[in-house]
């Protein structure tokens, strides 16, 4: 332990130098812009910047291309909060919540428990990286095709935890998302489904531009329509409410942990731990009927999920070489072009450089939290445009967000018809969280399903094989007793009341 501590000591005074705190900084600030702006990403944007950082010093490189990754997942709770667009799919949830609180006059509330939280999670998972990353890598290595399948099976049984008023609405919204992700090709055999002969649909359907259709057009075209009356335009944007955000310590404290061992399994995805949070944080609670209502433990848990993933991910990566996100699979690519392997030999051959670069991790997390907090009052001020400017502002960031993802109009197309589903959706009161929640998941269990099945020769056994796959697999089935009976309770009143 103090070995670690003396290496991160020597590592921080490193990271402190002019130039690194620089690239630091530059690189929190293009994390926030890039998830402010919906569909560019940090994928494509550490891609981009791979060329023009090999130019300069390999720690300095590292770091900005580190920082606007995890710099990221905060800019894309601001649009999430103020416009209902996410910027990043982890920060879908975010609107479910986030959004309502803005709409009541507490946009500074929600942005500043986010960045707080954020700074919590994402400090905690650094210290994780400096104590803990060894042992704990060796534990995610032993997630085979099954450990793997019984996780994300338990992700998806917060389906019926994100039921809203309804189970039956909840299960049609989970249907529709599982189709949508079915389309493309076949994991395993290759062949096409669902495309009915469009080439466009070979390669499937992109999260993000589904996203942004579902609720950030939804939304304009449910004002347009009067469910939302612009005559009640967000005037007052208050300001950060201390004592709410104090309360929301457990929620952070819970979010810290679920996306810290999260991150440790490459593959789970940063939508993952966020939902897995929300679907908690409205299970512990005493009030869940105020969740998608406002309810700012629904933006802190999630928040901090997020941050603590998108620093614990890089875990496995510094210590086995093992990329957990597209991302990550990018800044591997920066790793080797600047003369630098990512695992064990990272701190065998390079660990002063390598501890350099996990110091600069605290240091863009204070910096993010120095950015974010003064300018609050900044970002909540949108909230002061006049819709009828707003909406145009919204449509145009959305366009050229689902265009630049792949630079096909095709993108746009999608997005535009997904934002008309989202709309009826509203209308009906079919919850849209379960939709987002299959989509990203369902091709995950499948894959790993057909995987444990074609290495068991079909015998479905092999998925209770192991201890961390019956533990998983009970927890989904006592999760889903308790979230159905907890659902059909509330039907039962509602029909009472009626």
């Amino acid at each position: 332990m103090f070995d670690s501590l003396s290496l991160l000591g020597q590592g921080l005074s490193m990271a402190l130098q002019p130039e690194n705190l620089l690239f630091a900084l530059i690189g929190c600030l293009l994390g926030t812009l890039v998830g402010v702006l919906p569909g560019i990403g940090p994928t494509a944007t550490t891609a981009m910047l791979i060329p023009i950082a090999a130019g300069f010093n390999p720690v300095a490189a590292i770091i900005m291309l580190c920082a606007i990754y995890y710099g990221a997942q905060y800019g894309g709770t601001i649009t999430s909060v103020l416009l209902n667009t996410p910027g990043e799919v982890s920060s879908a949830v975010t609107c479910l919540d986030g959004h309502q609180m803005a709409k009541r006059g507490r946009a500074a509330t929600a942005l500043a428990s986010a960045a707080i939280g954020s700074f919590i999670g994402g400090t905690i998972a650094s210290l994780g990286l400096v104590f803990l990353a060894i042992p704990l890598s060796s534990i995610a290595l032993k997630f085979g095709p099954a450990e793997f399948f019984a996780l994300v099976l338990f992700g998806l049984t917060l389906v019926v935890g994100l039921a809203g008023r309804s189970l039956k609405l909840a299960f049609i919204s989970a249907i529709v998302g599982a189709l949508i992700a079915a389309i493309g090709i076949d994991p395993v055999v290759g062949e096409p489904r669902f495309t009915f002969g469009s080439t466009e649909l070979l390669n499937g359907i992109e999260f993000v531009p589904v996203l942004m259709g579902l609720f950030g057009l939804s939304e304009i075209l449910l004002n347009l329509t009067g469910r939302d009356n612009t005559d009640v335009a967000i005037q007052k944007t208050g300001r950060p409410e201390w004592r709410a955000i104090a309360k929301t310590g457990p929620a952070v404290a819970r979010g810290t942990g679920i996306g810290f061992l999260l991150g440790l399994v490459p593959g789970v995805g940063a939508a993952v731990p966020t939902f897995m949070s929300y679907g908690l944080e409205r299970r512990m609670s005493k009030k869940p009927g105020d969740f998608g209502k406002g309810a700012i433990e629904g933006v802190a848990g999630p928040e901090t999920a997020n941050n603590a993933y998108a620093n614990s991910s890089l875990i496995p990566l510094f210590t086995l070489g093992i990329p957990a996100s597209a991302t990550l699979a990018v800044l591997t690519g920066a790793f080797l072009q600047n003369g630098l392997t990512p695992g064990p030999l990272l701190f065998a051959e390079h660990g002063e450089l390598a501890w350099a670069i996990i110091a600069s991790f605290f240091v863009g997390n204070v910096i993010l939290l120095v950015l974010n907090l003064p300018l609050i009052p900044a970002w909540a001020a949108i909230l002061k445009i006049p819709y009828s400017l707003l909406y145009g502002l919204i449509i145009v960031f959305a366009v050229v967000g689902a265009y630049a993802l792949r630079a096909n109009v095709f993108d746009v197309v999608v997005m535009i018809a997904f934002g008309f589903i989202g709309y009826a959706f509203k209308r009906l009161d079919v919850p849209l969280a379960p939709l987002c929640l299959t989509l990203i998941l369902a091709p995950m269990v499948e894959k790993a399903l057909r995987q444990s099945l074609s290495v068991s020769q079909g015998d479905p056994s092999i998925l209770v094989s192991s201890p961390i796959s019956i533990v998983l697999l009970c927890l989904s089935v006592v999760a889903v007793a308790a979230f159905a009976t907890r659902a059909v309770r509330a039907e039962h009143r509602v029909t009472v009341d009626e």
